[in-house]
């Protein structure tokens, strides 16, 4: 089993939760390589880390890789995006942050999920995924994600306008603090906090969800995810900022914004005991009535 390890920087708290980490795929006589930073930050914690194999690219993974596991949180496994891309490597997370929604895997289940890996036994869920065709490009390489899209106005610039078309006809004009475009994934994330509804994951939908729309009657909508969405954002101050997931650029009017579903998917890696619904009544609290208790 050849395993890449992905971090950032952890918190003192954490460390004991990295250690098991190595210690069970050690056990296991797993070939590991680690974030080469990551491997940086840990080598005055867990010295041992500096003899393992490193990867910095994307390129460092293909061929190398049967499992990525990300430690941390969500935000931690959507940066592995970035390294992933189409190679359609399976990623594992664990979570040793707060909600960990993508990251189901609890720092108490890492040997049970270790083994369950080992053994086969770990179900995939394909998720599907986003893409930005942006003229000027936007976001390099990596102009996709896997939780959402949004154009957002800056930080104290009134509020903005967004033509919105689908299949180039018209839906409406948004006028809006901004606007998400989300996966069935994203939609428990931002899009969720602005009231956009829950989709499940092989909803084969989007969910375009206004942030503090201006107008009462404007709420969000569901669209097939074969859609192709088109944008034009206008603002008196004529600059805006758009963002991938946790990543972000500046973009201004004459930016063409065009949303489309990825060709290929983000393969998450579950455990069999655990699904979507359940997760949704785990870190959400779906249903939960404290009247009981």
């Amino acid at each position: 089993m050849k395993v890449a390890i992905y971090g950032r920087k952890p918190d003192e708290e954490k460390l004991p939760f990295i250690r098991l980490l190595f210690h069970e795929l050690n056990r296991r006589k797993a070939g590991i390589l680690v974030f080469k930073p990551f491997q940086r930050e840990l080598q005055e914690d867990i010295p041992d880390l500096g003899r393992l194999k490193n990867f910095h690219k994307h390129e460092d993974l293909r061929g190398n890789t049967d499992y990525l596991i990300s430690i941390g949180g969500d935000g931690t496994l959507l940066d592995t995006l970035t390294f992933i891309r189409d190679s359609g490597i399976p990623v594992l997370g664990i979570n040793i942050g707060r909600l960990g929604f993508l990251s189901s895997i609890g720092k108490e289940e890492i040997g049970h999920a270790l083994n369950a890996l080992e053994e086969g036994k770990c179900l995939i869920d394909k998720r599907s995924m986003i893409r930005l065709d942006a003229a000027p490009p936007l976001f390099g390489e990596i102009n996709y994600g896997l939780n959402e899209f949004t154009i957002h106005k800056r930080e104290s610039t009134s509020m903005i306008r967004i033509n919105t078309y689908i299949n180039e006809e018209f839906l409406t004009t948004f006028w809006a603090d901004g606007l998400i475009v989300a996966t069935p994934t994203g939609s428990t994330a931002y899009s969720l906090s602005c009231g956009g509804p829950i989709l499940l994951p092989e909803s084969k939908s989007f969910v375009i969800t206004p942030v503090a729309p201006h107008n009462l009657s404007v709420r969000p909508i569901v669209v097939p995810d074969d859609s192709v969405i088109r944008f034009e954002p206008e603002s008196r101050q004529d600059r805006f900022y758009c963002t991938l997931d946790s990543r972000q650029e500046e973009i201004r009017s004459q930016h063409e914004l065009i949303i489309r579903k990825a060709d290929f998917n983000f393969n998450l890696i579950r455990l069999p005991e655990n699904n979507f619904l359940k997760t949704l009544r785990n870190k959400l609290h779906w249903g939960y009535d404290k009247r009981n208790f």
